[in-house]
Order: C-alpha cells, then structure tokens, then sequence
C-alpha cells in the first residue's frame, strides 16, 4: 500500500527523472500525439489536453482496479507534466 508520499514521489521520479533522455522532451512528445489525435479525430487538441486525456485514461483503469498503484503514480504525473506544459501558476 502506498502512501500520498510515494505516490507523489515516485511520479516525480518517472518525470522528473531521465524521461526526457529515454523518451525526448514531454512537451514536444504531447505536441506529436496532439497532432495525430487531432487529424484522427478532426478536432484541435493541445499538449496539455494530451497529458488530461492520458489522465483520465489512467483513471478509467482506476475504477477497473483501484489498488493497483501504478495507475495513481501515472495519473498524478500526468498532472505534473500537464501543468507544466500549460504554464499554471500558483
């Protein structure tokens, strides 16, 4: 079981950690899905709605399984990341 430390320091780890030399820029990453999305679905979507739909992904998995904590540590990343990319202030 893992508690709102963990959780939040394990999605600080996943990325803050080298996820951008793994994977590249979560930015420019969320821009490319973004684009593809949005040419499948003919409608605009952004970065941030990328790391939003990523989330509520995460939380459609929640309800089929809430104890399996990779889904809260995902979800909570997401957010990070999604705020970053919107520029939300405090």
């Amino acid at each position: 079981m893992l508690n709102r430390l963990e959780i939040l320091e394990r999605a600080a780890q996943l990325t803050a950690g080298d996820r951008d030399t793994v994977h590249g820029s979560a930015e420019k990453n969320f821009e490319r899905v973004a684009a593809l999305w949005s040419a499948y679905l003919d409608i605009e979507l952004s970065a941030h709605d990328v790391a939003v739909l990523q989330a509520l992904f995460k939380i459609a998995r929640i309800k089929g399984n809430p104890q399996h904590g990779d889904n809260w540590i995902d979800m909570s990343g997401y957010g990070a990341l999604g705020g970053e990319i919107a520029g939300a202030k405090p």
